[in-house]
């Protein structure tokens, strides 16, 4: 069985200020190829939810194969949905 591809993308910003690593609203990233251009703060928010998307879990509160979540830097706060890619 291989692993579902996944999506990153950031959908929102709800902070007073501009990430700090010049992401903006629409950036997406493949989890495989492109985790390393995603903020690392915010990679290691995403992780634990990608780990279980990717393995068949579900999230309470979320559609089937997503989950949203937030950077940790609490002047910028933008907001990514993780998806698996069909």
């Amino acid at each position: 069985m291989s692993r579902p591809k996944i999506k990153i993308t950031l959908i929102d910003r709800k902070g007073k200020h501009g990430c700090h690593r010049g992401h903006k609203i629409g950036d997406s990233f493949d989890f495989d190829t492109e985790r390393g251009q995603l903020c690392p703060m915010a990679m290691h928010v995403a992780f634990p939810y990608i780990d279980i998307l990717r393995y068949g879990g579900h999230l309470p509160g979320q559609e089937d194969g997503t989950a949203v979540f937030c950077c940790p830097d609490v002047d910028t706060i933008n907001v990514f949905r993780i998806e698996i890619v069909e």
